[in-house]
């Protein structure tokens, strides 16, 4: 069997390197309703999500409201989102809920958000609700997910579906380009099309591939089955992905090849991270207005914060346990400048996203983007009131622009809330006191 298990995974390795997949059609006013709400034929404009995640949490008393409702209060590392106020809503009191397992520094409060389950170990314990939701949504685009962080670590993601099997992220504003943007970008606007034969090859390969699946499953135990079942998941995918290839696409005037970015430094200076991540959300924008893919997942740092200032060697990771609290200002405050550095990376990425039209409104409009961190306060490591906000109006689904308190309730709320604004079958998320059937509700436009 080991023999057998090598082939197959590099069989996958192989096909998913040399596929050549194609861009979709990107939305344009002449392809509109009168309204500008939906395609002419009356299909809805497409709906997309995201997650943008920040690693070491906010400063008590300076990023949670006072206020509630609409006319929450914005402190000063809220004030990145102010200008976006009416489409960013703000939730604190959901707690990551243990049931006596160990809150483990940075590896605990993401992984529980994104999978509904308290780690008992360190490693990823499930699949996350983004993937679930990327599950439901994105097999008809040509990325079914692109995952993205700022810093120089691919294995800087909370998107996967455990048990090792994490989709990896990539640092490189160039090396995005060219997966995007690249030679298999294929031009929808010229004259002539034929399939290419490399490809049908392909498709047939992963059918061949797929016909052996229940002779297979036979002669595995069952956490073998369960890995199976997820590699043909990601079998199935490619399919589809490489189905689209053999349509010809309708023409995408709107929907130009931009200009290669210069390579920018990747490392862990807080500074080149914040102009690499602007650099990666203006490529990510054009890939969603090109219907290239409809889910993201962007980690701007990693959990135990490894950012560090240009010309010291200090980490923000390192000031949140050894930087005295200020007994004036009542907070740490060269940590506290890293949060406000984050916040206004993430401010950056929602007026991106907002500063593209489509339809009747942005791109932020039709999209639903969840923002974490992992921790409350990071120097005591908490996972009570995870941080957590939700940027864009999901086509009009969700009352946006409102602060909730959760008042320590679990936090899969929120997780549960998002799969059902993307239109995800699910009743329920989460496991063990985690387990919630109850979304907020009150997010749900009428």
């Amino acid at each position: 069997m080991s023999s057998l298990k090598q082939n197959r995974r590099t069989l996958l390795r192989g096909l998913m390197g040399s596929a050549a997949v194609t861009v979709a059609l990107p939305f344009l006013d002449c392809f509109l309703n009168a309204n500008g709400t939906a395609l002419a034929s009356g299909t809805p404009l497409p709906i997309r999500f995201g997650t943008w995640f920040w690693g070491l949490g906010v400063t008590p008393g300076r990023w949670r409201p006072a206020r509630t409702g609409s006319d929450y209060d914005i402190l000063p590392e809220l004030e990145a989102i102010a200008p976006y106020k009416k489409k960013v809503s703000i939730f604190s009191g959901f707690d990551v809920l243990l049931d006596g397992r160990p809150n483990f520094p940075h590896q605990t409060g993401g992984p529980a958000f994104r999978t509904g389950i308290a780690p008992a170990r360190l490693a990823f314990p499930g699949v996350s609700f983004d993937t679930l939701i990327a599950d439901a949504i994105g097999a008809n685009t040509r990325f079914r997910s692109l995952e993205l962080t700022a810093i120089a670590a691919s294995n800087n993601t909370l998107s996967g579906r455990g048990a090792g099997q994490m989709n990896p992220s990539e640092s490189s504003a160039s090396a995005l380009y060219r997966r995007v943007f690249g030679p298999d970008f294929k031009d929808p606007n010229a004259a002539d099309f034929a399939p290419d034969p490399a490809i049908m090859a392909k498709q047939s390969v992963l059918s061949a591939v797929a016909d052996q699946r229940h002779a297979l499953e036979q002669r595995l135990g069952s956490a073998d089955r369960a890995r199976l079942d997820q590699y043909f998941t990601a079998v199935r995918q490619v399919e589809n992905q490489l189905a689209l290839q053999l349509q010809k696409p309708e023409p995408l005037l709107a929907c130009k090849q931009p200009g290669a970015p210069k390579e920018i430094p990747v490392a862990h200076d807080v500074e080149d991270a914040i102009q690499n991540h602007e650099v990666l959300a203006k490529l990510l924008g054009m890939a969603l207005t090109c219907n290239q893919t409809k889910v993201f997942n962007i980690c701007f740092n990693d959990s135990a914060s490894s950012l560090t200032r240009r010309g010291t060697t200090t980490s923000h990771h390192q000031l949140t346990h050894d930087e005295q609290i200020d007994e004036k200002l009542g907070y740490q405050p060269e940590a506290t400048k890293f949060i406000a550095d984050l916040m206004r990376a993430l401010g950056t990425f929602v007026g991106i996203l907002d500063g593209i039209p489509e339809g009747d409104g942005t791109l932020l409009d039709n999209s639903l983007v969840v923002a974490h961190s992992d921790t409350d306060f990071a120097k005591v490591h908490s996972v009570t009131s995870l941080p957590v906000m939700f940027a864009g109006r999901a086509g009009g689904r969700i009352n946006a622009g409102v602060h909730i308190d959760g008042k320590g309730e679990s936090v899969t709320r929120l997780a549960l809330t998002a799969m059902q604004v993307m239109k995800v079958n699910a009743d329920r998320f989460g496991s063990g006191s985690m387990e919630t059937k109850k979304p907020v509700s009150e997010l749900f436009a009428a």
